[in-house]
């Protein structure tokens, strides 16, 4: 299963660095969308990135509208994740699929709510108390990322410890 995050137009580069870890640890490959509101090689990337860069797939996309066009909804299992969502990412089950794609929206925003409408049956959301607006990005793409992973049994992912 290839697992693919996708951050629209980020705007914290500690948030990009954290995630960018992340997706290394786990093999997915990292999408970014423009503009973000960072240089990607600002020193606050590359530190929370640490020096897991060149272990990392990233692809880069000049718009939101080029992303959607190359990987079209309709056509691959896209999940939008957002506090609006229609569903809890938990309830989907990712296992049934060769590749699934995970869109997060800028921190200050999230996704176009134009976008989150038109494929409504696609969004995903992870439960929170009421009042609150999100969690951290970075954590948010963790859970959900570490989910999808879950239930395909940690499929290329160490589960046994060397240490011990």
């Amino acid at each position: 299963m290839k697992l693919n995050i996708v951050l629209v137009e980020p705007e914290i580069p500690q948030n990009t660095g954290n995630i960018a870890r992340t997706c290394a640890a786990i093999g997915a490959k990292l999408h970014l969308v423009y503009p973000l509101g960072f240089s990607i090689s600002e020193k606050q990337v590359k530190r929370a990135g640490l020096d897991y860069w060149d272990k990392l797939e990233i692809e880069e996309h000049t718009t939101f509208s080029e992303f959607l066009s190359k990987y079209k909804p309709e056509e691959n299992n896209m999940y939008f994740v957002t506090t609006k969502g229609k569903h809890v990412y938990s309830d989907v089950n990712y296992n049934n699929f060769d590749e699934v794609f995970l869109l997060f929206g800028k921190e200050t925003k999230g996704l176009p709510e134009d976008i989150l409408k038109k494929y409504l049956d696609k969004t995903i959301r992870i439960p929170m108390r009421e009042n609150l607006r999100s969690l951290n990005l970075s954590n948010s793409v963790a859970i959900v990322a570490y989910d999808v992973f879950r239930q395909n049994n940690f499929e290329n992912l160490q589960e046994i410890s060397n240490y011990f």
